[in-house]
């Protein structure tokens, strides 16, 4: 099969820049802004649950709901396409409360309600459509790189451009700023996607539409190990993304330094994405992420020994786990693609669906670290703003933790990869 052709790549990973740029503005920002409008924090916390669950519960709907529209009516990318007033209008909507203060509680809701009903719509509809895409193995790799080192830069995009806009025109008015020039960025990158993108043929699922077919990928046996060893794994990388702001600023002491290190990681791993697609066409995903996985650990339980000052090694750090970082964003997805294939047939391939399920995975594990590692961290007797050097119970909740569930997920993948046979005679070069 002929390389997938460059340009039409690149209209397809636009449309991942926005989406993935949209959600550090929506966690970091908004409990804090509404917080300095008089909101209670409490009420804010609930309220972000709330949705979250909802958002949560909707996934393998909305999956479902990708795989049913007709390719007539624009398939997927009709999905994508009609999640973006949502987005855009909430986005909009969240940074732009009204003047007067009252119901202030009602507005964040309703905001949020959009933006995470949208995000979550588009994002699925969005994965399917690359998933059909291609059915070469190597190929799809190269998919999912791309549309991950385009998400990669929409967050440095969310981190920077929110600060740029705070410092120049003040907190309140650089978010509402940011949240105007959200919106056309998200169109035309959609656009692109939608218009110069790849043409899925028709792979719209056909028959009865069932609720009960949401979970019809836990009937696929190669999913039920890709999503334990995905989940676990996303544990493993989630916890020290909770835990990083109090690890920089009570172990480090350089709360400074965050920005600097939170790029340096993901730029590591936008850079190691090529790398990750060339190693992966040679030895396999599967061994390729196994590799990563032990490459994470191998640089990150160096975190476990650092403390105060010790800026230049915790940056090697991020460099060299965020290296790895960027196998996390090529290599799932892509197998997951492979997947797919076991449940393709006469009725179509069902992406949408079983991308619900895989990004309600995703949001799992993000719950289940922060509700891991928070309450271990006061059981363990830390507090927020006391010094704790190296070896201290967050130095050990933060380095050491991690690294065991990623060695976890790392034996589940040893033992019980997820490739086919079909895979294993591609890279024995016995089949075309």
């Amino acid at each position: 099969m002929a390389p997938l052709n460059n340009r039409v790549l690149a209209a397809y990973a636009a449309a991942a820049l926005p989406l993935a740029a949209a959600a550090l503005p929506v966690y970091v920002h908004a409990p804090k802004f509404y917080s300095g409008l008089g909101l209670d924090l409490a009420l804010i916390g609930v309220l972000l649950l709330a949705v979250r669950v909802l958002d949560a519960v909707s996934d393998p709907l909305l999956g479902l709901l990708a795989d049913r529209v007709p390719p007539r009516w624009g398939g997927r990318k009709a999905v994508l396409v009609a999640a973006v007033p949502a987005i855009a209008a909430g986005m909009y909507l969240l940074f732009h409360p009204p003047a007067s203060g009252g119901g202030l509680a009602s507005w964040l809701a309703l905001s949020l309600v959009l933006v995470y009903l949208g995000l979550s719509a588009a994002s699925i509809s969005y994965f399917a459509l690359g998933s059909a895409w291609s059915r070469d193995y190597a190929e799809r790799t190269r998919i999912t790189a791309a549309r991950g080192a385009a998400a990669l830069i929409g967050v440095l995009l969310a981190a920077a451009l929110p600060e740029w806009l705070a410092q120049r025109y003040g907190n309140a008015a650089g978010l509402e700023l940011f949240s105007i020039v959200y919106a056309p960025l998200l169109v035309v990158a959609v656009a692109l996607t939608v218009l110069a993108g790849p043409r899925v043929g028709a792979v719209a699922v056909s028959g009865t539409l069932r609720i009960g077919d949401v979970l019809r990928p836990l009937r696929n046996p190669r999913f039920l190990r890709l999503a334990a060893i995905f989940l676990v794994n996303g544990v493993a990388a989630a916890i020290p993304a909770t835990l990083v702001l109090f690890y920089v600023a009570d172990v480090l002491q350089r709360p400074d330094l965050t920005a600097l290190f939170l790029v340096l990681y993901f730029t590591a791993g936008a850079a190691g994405m090529p790398a990750w697609v060339r190693i992966a066409a040679h030895l396999g995903k599967a061994r390729a992420w196994l590799l990563a996985m032990l490459l994470a650990v191998a640089a990150f339980i160096s975190a476990w020994f650092l403390g105060p000052g010790d800026v230049a090694a915790f940056a090697i750090v991020c460099v060299l786990s965020g290296l790895a970082f960027g196998a996390d964003l090529a290599l799932p997805a892509s197998l997951l693609a492979d997947v797919i294939d076991d449940d393709e047939g006469r009725d179509g391939r069902p992406d949408g669906t079983y991308f619900g399920l895989w990004h309600l995975l995703e949001k799992l594990a993000l719950a289940l670290a922060a509700g891991l590692a928070l309450p271990l961290l006061q059981v363990l007797g830390y507090v927020p703003g006391v010094i704790a050097g190296a070896g201290s119970a967050l130095s050990w909740v933060y380095a050491l933790l991690p690294c065991a569930i990623k060695l976890a997920a790392a034996l589940m993948l040893w033992l019980f990869a997820p490739e086919s046979s079909r895979t294993k005679l591609l890279l024995k070069g016995d089949a075309s």
